[in-house]
């Protein structure tokens, strides 16, 4: 696979899980909390260093750092995701109580405490508001951030890429 090639594939699964969901907001109703936000932040972020690679090609070490910038933003992804399902499995009385909405936090406090109330949760992300074969939403978000990055570490290593792996 070409290094063209390689980050098509990479935006055009990022930009497909994008467009869920914003299908799932708009046309099904299913608001986003704020875990649902960052998470669509990441899948934007390894969508947009594709997007980059995909543009500018790079061989050799270009390839692998924008495949690298791309696996930390899918790592970040499948922890803000894993993060959600473990919110969401919580006992009743342990869950969080709800906080103001990310507009209000962003309005009112510096990027770090928002990003740590948020990283916290609350019971608005602890509800499953969506399944699919009994799995809930962020699960299977888990689930695609981890496939990303492995096709990412695939780029990062050179595996399968042309002119990326000098023998």
């Amino acid at each position: 696979m070409n290094t063209r090639t390689y980050f098509l594939a990479g935006f055009v699964a990022a930009s497909g899980a994008l467009a869920f969901a914003y299908y799932l907001q708009y046309a099904v109703g299913l608001d986003p909390c704020p875990l649902c936000i960052f998470q669509r932040v990441a899948m934007a972020g390894f969508g947009l260093f594709c997007l980059i690679g995909l543009i500018h090609a790079p061989a050799g070490a270009g390839h692998r750092v924008y495949a690298g910038l791309a696996t930390v933003c899918a790592l970040t992804g499948a922890a803000i995701a894993a993060r959600h399902v473990w919110l969401m499995h919580l006992p009743p009385d342990q869950v969080p109580a709800c906080g103001p909405g990310l507009n209000y936090l962003i309005d009112v406090m510096p990027l770090t405490e928002v990003l740590s109330t948020v990283l916290r949760g609350d019971a608005s992300c602890a509800t499953v508001k969506g399944a699919f074969l009994g799995i809930s939403l962020p699960a299977w978000t888990c689930v695609y951030f981890l496939l990303l990055s492995l096709g990412g570490l695939a780029g990062v290593f050179g595996l399968g890429a042309r002119g990326v792996r000098s023998s």
